[in-house]
């Protein structure tokens, strides 16, 4: 397949700037089966499921991995911006940095504030260690572990996605505003943004109505806002991203299963673990590992049989897989009905609950 049959075109008024409020509110479009739609909302939800179905949440938790410095090379300083991207040590991280191309294996880069370096952990030093064929850079910080951790939450900004930082400028109702209610494991730089959209009344209720929760956990790449880069999608490569779904979460998912309730993913990011961590004959294992599973039409799921997904961008991999969930016709007419009725995108817009292709 090609890259412009993922196609299709977003007036620039439909990206969402702010998210709904309360987080609930925001509209839902149901994609059934065969491909029939109806408006509605996210509060909708418990009338939508089964008792005995279970939703799958990704429990990560974005960290303010957007970090603003300056490169030293000898007596040469050039300001730059990383966005961090994946932990590959306790004091190495590889990032995203503008501008890339003038970085070198052996620069130094001091981020934040180089006006009070009489506190240690509010040095945040590193060195360039070398550059991927991605584009990554690979640093290595002075600080490791919890220090670090420290001195990125001190100097860094929430990494909030291209396509509204370059439309407004970042303010305090986004600390809330991009985090799950329900996040609790350190370590994306985006948020899971489907999972946006739960409130604590709307997961009460969802529990009053005998649907189940389980936790997985995903941490969210940088690599998820690039473009893709060739026209040909099978030549496409995915960046790696780390996810754990436990033993006991691995357990609860196939009893469900087992006892005909539905598998519901809320966001791509439990798909694509859970997809990750299911064998051929759909039973659940536990997994703690990178995934850098790529879905387009043509795939088989293995376990998910719905998926809570916001709406995405044309010829990304995120669209590629909602139209490996459902088929790209019933998707190409969902968002055309998406965009003439006026649902918000992306990461702070609107949501679908889709349920698989037969």
């Amino acid at each position: 397949m090609q890259l412009a049959d993922f196609d299709f075109h977003l007036p620039d008024d439909r990206i969402a700037l702010r998210p709904a409020s309360p987080r609930d509110s925001a509209r839902l479009l149901l994609v059934a089966p065969g491909g029939e739609l109806s408006d509605l909302a996210v509060s909708d939800l418990p009338g939508l499921l089964r008792a005995g179905d279970v939703l799958v949440l990704n429990d990560t938790r974005v960290i303010p991995a957007r970090l603003s410095g300056v490169r030293t090379r000898g007596e040469n300083r050039v300001a730059c911006e990383a966005t961090l991207h994946r932990r590959l040590s306790p004091h190495v991280w590889t990032a995203f940095m503008r501008p890339g191309k003038r970085l070198a294996a052996g620069d130094r880069v001091a981020f934040g504030s180089t006006d009070d370096r009489a506190c240690l952990t509010g040095a945040l030093d590193a060195t360039v260690r070398g550059k991927g064929e991605g584009g990554e850079v690979t640093l290595a910080f002075d600080l490791a572990g919890p220090d670090l951790d420290a001195a990125i939450a001190e100097r860094g900004a929430m990494p909030l996605p291209p396509y509204i930082a370059a439309k407004r400028a970042q303010d305090a109702q986004d600390q809330a505003d991009y985090q799950t209610v329900y996040a609790r494991e350190d370590g994306s730089v985006a948020a899971p943004t489907a999972g946006l959209h739960f409130t604590p009344g709307l997961l009460a209720r969802l529990q009053a109505a005998g649907i189940g929760t389980a936790f997985v956990t995903l941490h969210v790449g940088a690599g998820t806002f690039l473009p893709m880069k060739t026209e040909v999608i099978a030549e496409h490569r995915m960046h790696a991203e780390w996810g754990e779904v436990d033993a006991a979460t691995a357990g609860q998912l196939n009893a469900v299963r087992a006892a005909g309730g539905r598998i519901v993913c809320v966001g791509t990011t439990s798909l694509r673990l859970l997809e990750s961590a299911t064998g051929e004959d759909g039973i659940v294992r536990p997994f703690t590992d990178e995934t850098a599973i790529f879905i387009t039409p043509g795939y088989r799921f293995r376990a998910a049989d719905g998926l809570i997904t916001n709406f995405h961008l044309p010829k990304s991999t995120l669209f590629m897989l909602v139209c490996a969930f459902a088929g790209l016709p019933v998707m190409r007419a969902a968002y055309d009905h998406a965009i003439a009725t006026g649902y918000r995108f992306y990461s702070y817009g609107d949501a679908s609950l889709i349920w698989r292709a037969a």
